[in-house]
């Protein structure tokens, strides 16, 4: 959520940031709401000052011994009742206001940082840096992973459809054991650099998907329990996030790394194309995914300690990958500034995204009241909060079963993983 003070003093700088994103915002009927909630709340201030001063006239006029009835004193309560009322009155107006400015900020995306590229779509996303074009394979009849998957019988698609619907698969024997062995080499390397591992619930309350930016504006993209308020999650990001939601956490306890394997749930509606093949958008997938609650002073270089972590991965693993920047009109709802991974995928003939790793400053914080206070200083202050996946299991898979296929239609084991797998080859 936005800051409404920075939107009241920096209205155009703020409406110029939201334009660069390529939507449609309009902050104006936000500082049309706040401008009635101030007058409000400046009303009322006045009239709690008078209120407090005629109880102080009625305390002095009683101590002088003046009759409780006498015309002056009656005079004076009359008028402390009838302000009492116009204050109870400003009450249910002044909150309501304020709700509506809040379900107003609650759709507005977080501001570009001042370093993120301007852009209109993701072709203006630049490239930062590529690793691995040595570990490119050399063979050019590269089946699609989803061939080679149920070549191997490993894949299964169409059992997947019978017991739910397209776009959902069957692992079986190998492709199951490949799946958990990529979860625990994951897990295992984030752990060892710093990271402690979380198992959340795979259902989050309504507060929860508010509190990280999926709801209200995503509603439609995400799978609700029909009977009660609760939702499947879309990714670890959000209950993980959630575990310090309202609470003050002191500075001495920052930053914070957290690491948890969840299955994720997206409808993603809508058709694309060779990505309806595979194991690259699918309504349920696995991923291991890394949060950070920073202060703000670190969260820039924070993001790229998170990108470095979600990288290891992919260099461990010898599969090649470019890391680009997000342009402002690519940039995700709660992200101020954004890096996504792209991993080598031979039979697309280019990259695919493995990896999306943001900073959200106070966006997160804000809607989550995640604050941190400081010993010896007064006050608080709102974290930030960083999210990358490290990886989407899925399509590291994916990315194996293409780039370490043999000519003879086997699929090397990734050295890291034999240890995991127990095997060489699939």
């Amino acid at each position: 959520m936005l800051d409404i003070k920075q939107i009241r003093e920096n209205p155009q700088l703020i409406q110029k940031k939201l334009n660069s994103r390529g939507g449609k915002y309009d902050i104006q009927p936000i500082l049309d709401l706040s401008q009635k909630q101030r007058e409000l709340e400046l009303e009322r201030n006045e009239l709690q000052a008078r209120s407090n001063e005629i109880g102080k006239l009625v305390g002095q006029k009683v101590k002088t011994g003046i009759s409780p009835q006498s015309e002056e004193l009656l005079s004076l309560k009359e008028e402390g009742n009838l302000v009492k009322t116009k204050l109870s009155d400003l009450e249910p107006r002044e909150k309501e206001l304020k709700g509506q400015i809040e379900q107003l900020l609650l759709a507005l995306p977080n501001l570009p940082s001042d370093s993120t590229p301007i852009g209109e779509s993701e072709d203006d996303n630049p490239e930062v840096r590529r690793w691995g074009d040595e570990y490119k394979p050399q063979n050019t009849n590269i089946l699609p992973h989803w061939e080679i998957g149920e070549k191997l019988g490993i894949l299964n698609f169409e059992r997947a459809v019978k017991i739910a619907q397209s776009r959902f698969v069957n692992l079986i024997g190998a492709g199951a054991a490949l799946e958990r062995a990529l979860i625990q080499f994951m897990l295992s390397k984030h752990i060892k650099n710093g990271y402690i591992e979380i198992s959340p619930p795979l259902l989050v309350n309504t507060d929860s998907l508010t509190g990280t930016g999926q709801l209200p504006k995503f509603a439609q993209e995400s799978f609700k329990c029909a009977e009660d308020e609760l939702w499947l999650i879309p990714t670890a990001e959000v209950p993980v996030t959630n575990l310090y939601r309202g609470e003050i956490l002191n500075k001495e306890d920052l930053p914070i790394y957290h690491t948890a394997y969840t299955p994720c749930f997206r409808r993603e509606a809508g058709s694309y194309g060779r990505d309806m093949r595979g194991l690259i958008r699918l309504h349920q997938f696995n991923k291991v995914e890394l949060v950070k609650i920073v202060t703000p002073e670190s969260s820039f270089e924070e993001l790229e300690k998170l990108v470095a972590s979600a990288e290891s991965i992919l260099q461990s693993l010898k599969l090649p990958y470019r890391v680009i920047e997000l342009c402002t009109g690519d940039l995700g709802f709660g992200a101020t500034k954004t890096y996504d991974l792209e991993v080598w995928l031979p039979s697309f003939g280019k990259y695919r995204e493995i990896s999306s790793c943001s900073n959200c400053i106070d966006f997160q914080a804000r809607r989550a009241d995640i604050r941190f206070k400081e010993s010896g200083k007064k006050g608080t202050r709102f974290v930030h909060t960083l999210n990358g996946s490290g990886l989407a299991v899925g399509r590291t898979m994916a990315a194996i079963l293409e780039n370490y296929q043999q000519a003879d239609g086997t699929v090397k084991v990734p050295e890291e993983l034999q240890i995991y797998l127990g095997r060489e080859v699939l």
